[in-house]
C-alpha cells in the first residue's frame, strides 16, 4: 500500500492543516489541531497510481482510441476514427472511398447550429439515419446468401423479409422496399397497423416480394391479409396458433380468395440466455408436432392442402453460434420434408430472425452482446443444413427466407447526445466552506476527537488499514451526532471531506465520475433499462486525446434507473475526457459541447421507447453520402416532439392549458394598463407559448433566456397559443431540410 499522501495540485488545504514531506515523498496533510503529537516527516514512501487514476503523459492517436473503444470490432466496416479525432461513417462499407466518409461532428454542427448561421437549428438529442449503410447491409446479406447458394449448388434462391416491428419508421421501411426491389426483398408484419403499412409500401416493391403475416390474428387481421392477396401482393398467412386455421378457412371462403398459408413450428432447439427464452417447446408462439399434423389433416379435408406452402420457425434472437443455428435449421427442414410427404405444396422455408450482431466487438458465442460468426458464415450454415436435409429425403430445395431485422437495421442509426456537466472530481475543502479546524474541533465529541488523533497517528506510522478504520469510525460518529441534532451541517460536510481525502490518498475512493447527459434512457435506450442490453457508447470527438476520466452516464429523468453504468466488455465505467469550460452550463451548439454516440441501436429502441417524465423522441435527420465538398447531404430533418405534443399523447389539451395560463397572467400582472404592464404580459405569455412548442430536453442558455424576451412577436390578440410561436415550420413533421452539394447554404422545403 502507498503512503498516506495527497497531491498538492489536487486539493486546496485550509488553515490549520500542516504539510510535512520527506525527501522522497509527496507532501502529507495532517490536521495539527486534532493531534497532540508532534508532526513527523514521512520518508521513503510511494504514491499509488490509483491516487487520481490519471496515467502519465504519453503520445496518443486516434488509433489508440479506436482500440480502447473497440471500434474496429463492433464498428467495422461502417465506423472509424479520422485524423481529427472524430468518428466517421463509411456509408458503403468496405467499398467506401476516403473522400466519401462522413464526419459525425460536421453533421452535429450543421444540425444544431442556428439557421441564421447556416444550420438547421434542431435541438439534441439526435438520431442520425444513414440510408447508405442500410442499403449496404441489405446488399451484404443478399450477397452472403447468393454466394452460399452458388458455392453449394443449391437448387433455389434466397429472398428475405424485414420484420417491421424492429423499427417502423416510414422512410426507413420505404428505403428497404426500394433497396430490396432487385432482390425480391419483402416485409413481415405482426399486427394490423404493421400489415397496413407493409401493404402500402410493397405496392411499390417487387411483385414477388413476400408479405409474411405473423402474430395473433382475429377475423379482421385475416380479412386484411386476404385483401392484400386480392391486391396481387405475395401474402402468406402464418398460423401461430391452431385455432387461427378455422378463421382462415371461413374468411377465405367468404371473400373468395385462395390463401397461401404457412405454419410456425415450435422446435425443440433453443439457445440459452435472454434472447433464447422465447423459443423451444415452451415458446410463446408456434405449433407442436401434433398440432402440425392436425392442421395438415384439416386443410386436406377442406381441399386446401395445396394452400400450405411455407414453414416458419424462430430459435430466438442473437443466435450465438452456427452450430446451434444448423441444429435448429436441420430440425425444421425435417418437418418441411414431412409436410411435403403428406402432400402439402411446400415452397418456402422461413428461418425466422436470429441473425445476430456483434455489439461489443468480441466475436464471442458466449455472450448475449456478441456472436461467433459473420454474414457469410450464417448464410453458409443455413444453406448447407437445408440442402443436406432435403437431399436425404429427395425433396426439392425450397426458397430460403429469413426475417433478419436486427442485423439489417442496427448499424444504420446513431443516437447522438451531449454531456452537459460532470460531478466534481474532488470534494469541497474546509477552506471552501469558510471553516478552520479549530472551529471544527469545538463541535466534536471526545470520542470523535480521539478517533481523529488515532487516524493521524496511523497515518504517521503508515498503517493504512487502521487509517480507514478510524476514518470510517469518525465519519459514523459524526453522522450519528448530526442525526441527533448536536452537529451542524458545516461540521458534517467537513468530516465528509476529511474522509474523502483519506480515501483518495490511499487509493480506496471511487474514481468514477458521473456525466450528466441530455437524454432519457427510457425513451432512447429502453433495452438497456429493460433487459440489460449493452450498446457501444463512444465520444464522437476528441479521440485524438487520451481520455483521463472514468465515467457513468446519468440521464435527465428523475428515476434512479435512468443511468448507464454497464458498458460493452463487462466494464462498469466508460473512459471519457474532461469537459471543457464550467460544468453544468450547456454549450450553444455548433460543436461547442462534448458529444457521445450510441451505436447499433437502430433496431427496437425507437419502437419500444416510451414517454417517461414526458421526454419525447429525439430529433431525426436522414444523412446520405454526397459527392459535394462536405461528403454528405441532409435529405430530411424532423424535430423531436414538443412539450405540447407529448402532453397531447397523455390526453392533455395544450391549447386549453395555454389559455388557462394566459388568463392567470392577466390576473397577476395588472395595473393601469401602462405600456410596461402590457409589455410584461406579452413577454410572459410569449414565453409560455414558446415552452409548449419547445422540446422537453435541456436547452442552452440563449434559448432559455428567450423565454423572457419579447422577440418582436405580434400576437394580434389571438386566442390560440400557436399564435405566439415564432416559427411554425420548426414543428412541422413534414418539413425536410435539404443541403446543397456545392455550398453550405441550407434551406427548408415542404416535402
Amino acid at each position: 500500500m502507498p503512503a498516506l499522501a495527497c497531491c498538492v495540485d489536487a486539493a486546496t488545504f485550509p488553515p490549520g492543516y500542516a504539510i510535512v514531506a520527506g525527501d522522497s515523498s509527496l507532501p502529507v496533510v495532517l490536521p495539527e489541531a486534532f493531534s497532540d503529537a508532534p508532526l513527523l516527516p514521512l520518508t521513503n514512501t510511494t504514491v499509488a497510481s490509483s491516487l487520481l487514476e490519471l496515467p502519465l503523459p504519453s503520445p496518443w492517436s486516434p488509433s489508440h482510441s479506436a482500440s480502447l473503444y473497440k471500434i474496429n470490432g463492433w464498428g467495422a466496416p461502417y465506423f472509424s476514427v479520422n485524423s481529427s479525432g472524430n468518428i466517421t461513417v463509411r456509408p458503403h462499407g468496405l467499398e467506401t472511398l476516403p473522400h466519401q466518409e462522413i464526419d459525425l461532428m460536421k453533421v452535429v454542427k450543421k444540425v444544431s447550429e442556428p439557421k441564421s448561421r447556416g444550420g438547421l437549428g434542431l435541438q439534441l438529442p439526435l438520431i442520425v439515419r444513414l440510408p447508405d449503410v442500410l442499403k449496404n447491409r441489405l446488399e451484404s446479406l443478399q450477397s452472403a446468401f447468393d454466394f452460399a447458394i452458388q458455392s453449394q449448388s443449391y437448387g433455389s434462391h434466397y429472398q428475405g423479409v424485414y420484420p417491421v416491428k424492429c423499427n417502423q419508421d416510414r422512410y426507413m421501411v420505404e428505403d428497404i422496399v426500394e433497396f430490396g426491389t432487385p432482390y425480391r426483398f419483402g416485409l413481415e408484419a405482426g399486427s394490423k397497423p404493421e400489415l397496413l403499412l407493409a401493404m402500402s409500401c410493397l405496392c411499390k416493391g417487387n411483385p414477388e416480394a413476400l408479405l409474411i403475416c405473423n402474430g395473433y390474428k382475429d377475423a379482421e387481421y385475416i380479412s386484411l391479409a386476404l385483401a392484400a392477396r386480392k391486391l396481387a401482393l405475395n401474402t402468406v398467412i402464418v398460423l401461430e396458433q391452431e385455432e387461427e386455421l378455422d378463421l382462415v378457412i371461413e374468411m377465405s371462403k367468404k371473400l373468395a380468395v385462395h390463401p397461401v398459408i404457412g405454419m410456425r413450428a415450435k422446435l425443440r432447439t433453443k439457445h440459452a440466455g435472454h434472447f433464447g427464452a422465447t423459443s423451444g417447446e415452451k415458446g410463446k408462439f408456434g405449433l407442436n408436432t401434433m398440432q402440425i399434423l392436425r392442421v395438415a389433416k384439416k386443410l386436406e379435408q377442406n381441399g386446401m392442402l395445396d394452400c400450405l406452402q411455407l414453414l416458419h420457425f424462430h430459435i430466438g434472437s442473437q443466435i450465438p453460434s452456427t452450430s446451434l443455428l444448423a441444429d435448429g435449421v436441420g430440425e425444421a427442414t425435417q418437418i418441411y420434408c414431412e409436410l411435403v410427404r403428406l402432400g402439402a405444396d411446400m415452397r418456402v422455408i422461413d428461418v425466422g430472425g436470429g441473425l445476430g450482431i456483434d455489439y461489443d466487438g468480441s466475436q464471442s458465442p458466449d455472450s448475449d452482446n456478441s456472436v461467433g460468426y459473420g454474414l457469410e458464415e450464417y448464410a453458409s450454415a443455413v444453406v448447407q443444413s437445408i440442402r443436406n436435409a432435403c437431399d436425404r429425403k429427395f425433396v426439392k430445395h425450397p426458397v430460403i427466407c429469413s426475417e433478419s431485422g436486427r442485423a439489417l437495421v442496427s448499424h444504420h442509426s446513431v443516437l447522438i447526445f451531449e454531456a452537459v456537466s460532470a460531478s466534481a472530481p474532488v470534494a469541497p475543502t474546509l477552506d471552501s466552506l469558510g471553516l478552520g479546524l479549530h472551529y471544527l474541533a469545538n463541535g466534536l465529541t471526545d470520542d470523535s476527537l480521539s478517533d481523529y488523533r488515532n487516524l493521524t497517528a496511523a497515518a504517521v506510522r503508515g498503517d493504512y488499514q487502521t487509517c480507514l478504520v478510524y476514518a470510517d469510525q469518525l465519519k459514523q460518529r459524526c453522522v450519528d451526532q448530526f442525526k441527533e441534532g448536536s452537529l451542524s451541517l458545516e461540521h458534517l460536510a467537513s468530516i465528509d471531506n476529511i474522509s474523502e481525502l483519506v480515501s483518495k490518498a490511499i487509493g480506496t475512493s471511487d474514481p468514477v465520475r458521473t456525466y450528466h447527459v441530455n437524454l432519457s434512457v427510457f425513451t432512447s435506450v429502453p433495452d438497456f433499462w429493460g433487459i440489460g442490453q449493452q450498446f457501444p457508447i463512444v465520444p464522437i470527438q476528441r479521440l485524438d486525446e487520451k481520455p483521463v476520466v472514468k465515467g457513468v452516464l446519468s440521464d435527465l429523468t428523475c428515476d434512479s434507473d435512468g443511468k448507464v453504468d454497464r458498458f460493452i466488455g463487462g466494464e462498469t465505467s466508460l473512459p471519457l475526457h474532461e469537459l471543457e469550460g464550467e460544468g453544468g452550463i450547456l454549450g450553444s451548439g455548433g460543436g461547442a459541447g462534448y458529444y457521445l454516440g450510441m451505436f447499433l441501436g437502430g433496431a427496437y429502441q425507437e419502437a419500444l421507447g416510451g414517454l417517461h417524465n414526458l421526454f419525447g423522441g429525439p430529433s431525426v435527420v436522414r444523412v446520405s453520402q454526397s459527392d459535394g465538398p462536405h461528403s454528405f447531404a441532409v435529405t430530411r430533418a424532423v424535430p423531436g416532439l414538443s412539450c405540447g405534443e407529448v402532453l397531447r399523447v397523455m390526453q392533455h389539451e395544450p391549447e386549453m392549458m395555454f389559455e388557462t395560463l394566459k388568463h392567470r397572467v392577466e390576473e397577476c400582472i395588472h395595473g393601469e394598463d401602462s405600456d410596461d404592464d402590457e409589455l410584461a404580459r406579452d413577454t410572459l405569455v410569449s414565453g409560455l407559448a414558446r415552452s409548449f412548442h419547445n422540446m422537453p430536453y435541456l436547452a442552452n442558455i440563449a434559448t432559455a433566456a428567450s423565454f423572457y424576451e419579447k422577440n418582436n412577436i405580434d400576437n394580434g390578440g389571438g386566442d390560440y397559443y400557436g399564435d405566439y410561436y415564432p416559427d411554425e415550420d420548426y414543428n412541422n413533421n413534414s418539413v425536410a431540410a435539404v443541403v446543397g452539394e456545392e455550398d453550405e447554404h441550407w434551406t427548408y422545403c415542404v416535402a
